[in-house]
């Protein structure tokens, strides 16, 4: 259950001596790179220290140093937004966390543990989903980090921010700091709503995704790792209901390979086997926690440049591979026209007059530059496919089997959407 927790109240003002000689330097007087808007001098340190307010949203490895970097540099009010509770195998990266945190909520520990550190900073934690906050809570904050390691919930903080800008208000633009980390490489992003390039211009860089559409794994299976699919994501929850899966139960994924072996035989699929069938259902990162101090380093260097406008920000994409020794790339990446999130042109696709619904359902969880999972597809006349509520995505279903051409004109308008993204995509239809 979401819950949100004030802990010791407001912050104290307990800052010891030359806590902040070092941070001074920079705000004391202008440099080389300072900004034009630049202020040196008390007026820019009472804005960070006093009036700035900042979201990070992740509590786990990149967030756990995020946090700390942050109150060690300046800012005193940070709220706190994660959904999961300590594990124990997140405590060899994670440091805020000890051995007796497992099992309780990662944003509320977090928070304690750095207002305990480092006094006079205050940390607001909420155990929950970003999805449970409106816009006005969003509307509150100078500045957002994430330190998150999904996909969908920074498509949906992305797409939330974008749409909160109002032309008339610039206060509603709320920068973006986005990092991320797999195994030695990682990659820092400041993003500006409706002005720089967004999360959604840039999902063809990310890594082809592993899940497949479900029509595709409950209907026509033709892959091992569609029948494994099928037996965690439809099997588990109607054979077993409420119980839940866990990917590190010998018992829990022995049942999952004998119910995908069998489907499987009925389909005559090769090639289920039982660490096909682990590495589906985990589908493992790595994590190295000297990736991550850099990542949140990096993170946080740009939120203290844009907060006290001291330096130029970045502008706009960092990425370092640490793969084969240290190398980092810095480059601006532009903006999608298309991008259903910030460009405003509808995407046009050419598809075969022969191509069912679909197969145009897989394209579209499949392809690059869109990764839209569970699509549900509509016309301004009528619905073509929606995967929710179960009555009509039931008397939708036959549509699957129905070509496009049957049901959109050529040049016919289709309308994508997903229960999981704030947004839709606009497609123009043609046929080949």
């Amino acid at each position: 259950m979401a819950t949100e927790i004030h802990v010791n109240g407001a912050a104290t003002s307990s800052d010891w001596q030359d806590r902040y000689y070092h941070v001074d330097q920079i705000l004391d007087r202008p440099g080389p790179r300072t900004d034009p808007s630049f202020l040196a001098g008390d007026e820019v340190k009472d804005f960070l220290r006093n009036k700035c307010k900042i979201l990070v949203i992740g509590a786990g490895g990149l967030g756990c140093e995020i946090l700390a970097n942050l109150a060690l540099t300046g800012f005193k009010d940070i709220h706190l937004i994660d959904m999961d509770t300590i594990d124990i195998s997140n405590l060899n990266r994670q440091f805020l966390f000890r051995p007796a945190d497992v099992g309780r909520p990662k944003a509320i520990v977090a928070a304690e543990y750095v207002m305990k550190r480092v006094p006079g900073v205050k940390v607001t934690p909420y155990y929950g989903k970003i999805q449970d906050k409106d816009d006005d809570y969003y509307m509150q904050f100078n500045l957002v980090i994430c330190g998150l390691d999904s996909v969908e919930a920074r498509r949906w903080i992305n797409a939330t921010l974008v749409n909160l800008v109002d032309s008339e208000n610039p206060e509603s633009l709320k920068p973006l700091i986005d990092g991320g980390t797999e195994g030695f490489k990682g990659q820092a992003r400041v993003i500006l709503p409706t002005v720089s390039s967004c999360y959604e211009c840039s999902l063809d860089m990310l890594n082809k995704p592993t899940t497949f559409p479900i029509c595709t794994i409950a209907n026509t299976p033709r892959l091992p790792e569609h029948c494994i699919e099928w037996a965690s994501v439809l099997e588990w929850p109607r054979v077993r209901g409420d119980e839940k899966l866990d990917t590190d139960d010998p018992e829990h994924i022995g049942w999952l390979y004998s119910i995908a072996v069998a489907r499987a035989k009925e389909f005559k699929i090769e090639g289920v086997t039982w660490s096909l069938t682990q590495g589906v259902v985990k589908n493992v990162i790595p994590a190295i926690a000297s990736t991550n101090a850099i990542i949140a380093a990096s993170c946080c260097n740009e939120a203290f440049k844009i907060a006290t406008s001291s330096a130029a920000y970045l502008n706009n994409y960092f990425m370092l591979i640490g793969t084969e020794g240290v190398y980092s790339y810095t480059f601006e990446h532009e903006k999608r026209d298309h991008c259903p999130v910030c460009g405003g042109e509808a995407l046009e696709m050419s598809i075969s007059r022969d191509w069912t619904v679909e197969q145009l359902i897989e394209l579209l969880t499949e392809k690059q530059t869109i990764q839209i999972k569970k699509p549900s597809l509509a016309t301004p006349e009528k619905p073509i496919y929606f995967q929710q509520p179960p009555q009509l995505e039931e008397s939708t279903r036959p549509n699957l089997e129905k070509k496009v051409s049957e049901l959109v004109p050529d040049g016919g308008d289709v309308v994508v959407t997903a229960s999981s993204l704030p947004f839709s995509l606009s497609l123009i239809i043609t046929y080949t």
